[in-house]
């Protein structure tokens, strides 16, 4: 459609730093957004998620928050806004202590200054955390490694939507599924849903059981001062008649969640750990802040975590070079005209280009440059409101972004409390590689070093 169009009414290709057009297969035209100024009414107007991309997530994720539409996407958003809310968010802080101290241990045991590439390390670590926040599963997964039937399907699912992505063939659903490759994710999505669904009714049995009061479900810890988990929250939120969620649309959103909170904070955490050692300044700069906070203590707090603002510019500045969503697909429901009047007609597939965004040089300085002082509170101040969107914007942004903030700054603070980074010369250059997550190919290796707090 797009290429049908009259050029004076189609968004100019040449102004490059605003957007441009590429294909997906030798049919489909998507115009990518990589200004504010076209990114805001493209995330922000009438529009709906695109289906080609998120189809393939459909039958691990169901109809969760990522994927679904109209009323039914309003209602869970409503009823799952409480899952997110500070009260709840901060008694998380001690799981993530937990799961941090088991990761450092592993590095210790290695010795000073062993190699350590950060994607699987830290991901093993976000999935343990968001096991034991979502369900109030303790999987042991960074000890025991992707042994357990849930842990690897999980690893398979996200690997092989990231692999059928890039594979225009694979598209086809019909195609897909008499491959090996598919029967595999039918399998997967079998094992994940499985599981969830146990747990589910699990909780639902010892909630009967137990007859909780609404008001004591609700409150921060019920009986012996439980932290409640997402299924514990989800199994009690009704809305305005009383209707709950089903135990598949738990089962949907508590797999989204899963899926939303693990790849992208453990590529948050594992490109700013990346710059960090290679801005010794910056990384040392962190450690003085954050041993002020903790004052040798090797557990941090949730009062504690609103008291790291250079940390946190660091790690904004990270997500600024590498976000950890490279895009966000949406297909227009209306004709949309813009500022400048140009015009795009309803049907256009669009995108918005996270990296090309954060590093649009009419709105950044010297872009390829890590600087976190970026996001000092004056020059944030000073930036069109859309020009860093990490979790992107719009009624659709992302519903758990204090929840990863948190998971970031208490893995971050704690990490370099007991070590020093710095790069691994003997491995390949780190360079980017597009997926689900932007991670890196062939990984990012850091040695690590303890320093004497570990004694």
């Amino acid at each position: 459609m797009l290429l049908s169009l009259p050029q004076d009414r189609l968004l100019s290709l040449e102004e490059k730093d605003r957007c441009s057009v590429w294909r997906l297969g030798p049919f489909l035209p998507v115009l990518s957004c990589s200004h504010p100024d076209t990114v805001r009414p493209i995330l922000g107007g009438k529009t709906q998620k695109t289906s080609w991309v998120y189809g393939f997530f459909r039958p691990w994720l169901g109809d969760g928050l990522l994927i679904s539409e109209g009323q039914k996407w309003q209602r869970n958003r409503r009823l799952l806004t409480p899952a997110f809310h500070f009260d709840i968010l901060k008694h998380y802080v001690t799981l993530f202590s937990e799961s941090t101290q088991v990761l450092l241990e592993k590095w210790l045991s290695r010795g000073p200054g062993a190699s350590v590439e950060l994607f699987d390390q830290i991901g093993l670590m976000t999935l343990d955390n968001i096991l034991k926040c979502s369900l109030g599963y303790h999987s042991n997964c960074q000890t025991d490694g992707q042994s357990a039937p849930y842990i690897q399907a999980v690893h398979d699912l996200t690997s092989l939507i990231d692999e059928r992505v890039d594979r225009p063939l694979q598209h086809i659903d019909f195609i897909y599924y008499l491959t090996a490759k598919g029967r595999r994710f039918r399998q997967a999505c079998k094992v994940v849903h499985s599981f969830s669904e146990q747990v589910i009714m699990t909780r639902k049995e010892e909630r009967k059981k137990e007859e909780l009061k609404e008001e004591d479900f609700t409150s921060p810890g019920y009986k012996s001062g439980k932290c409640l988990d997402f299924v514990d929250i989800l199994l009690q939120a009704k809305d305005e008649d009383g209707t709950g969620l089903s135990v598949s649309e738990i089962r949907d959103e508590v797999n989204t969640f899963l899926f939303a909170g693990h790849h992208t904070t453990a590529s948050g955490v594992s490109w700013t750990l990346f710059y960090l050692a290679q801005h010794q300044d910056y990384q040392d700069e962190c450690r003085r802040e954050a041993e002020g906070v903790l004052e040798g203590r090797t557990e941090i707090t949730w009062h504690d975590v609103g008291k790291l603002p250079f940390l946190t510019m660091c790690i904004k500045e990270s997500l600024r070079c590498v976000p950890p969503v490279a895009r966000s697909a949406r297909t227009l429901q209306l004709d949309l005209t813009f500022a400048d009047g140009k015009w795009l007609p309803k049907g256009t597939s669009a995108v918005a280009d996270f990296p090309g965004l954060h590093r649009n040089s009419e709105i950044w300085e010297n872009p390829t440059v890590y600087d976190p002082y970026r996001f000092s509170p004056e020059n944030s101040e000073r930036r069109p409101p859309h020009a860093f969107l990490p979790f992107s914007a719009g009624p659709r942004n992302c519903i758990g972004q204090n929840f990863a903030m948190n998971e970031m700054k208490v893995t971050l603070a704690l990490t370099l409390q007991r070590f020093r980074l710095e790069p691994d010369v003997t491995k390949p250059p780190v360079i980017p590689c597009d997926g689900i997550t932007l991670q890196a190919r062939g990984g990012i290796w850091v040695k690590v070093h303890p320093l004497k707090t570990n004694t």
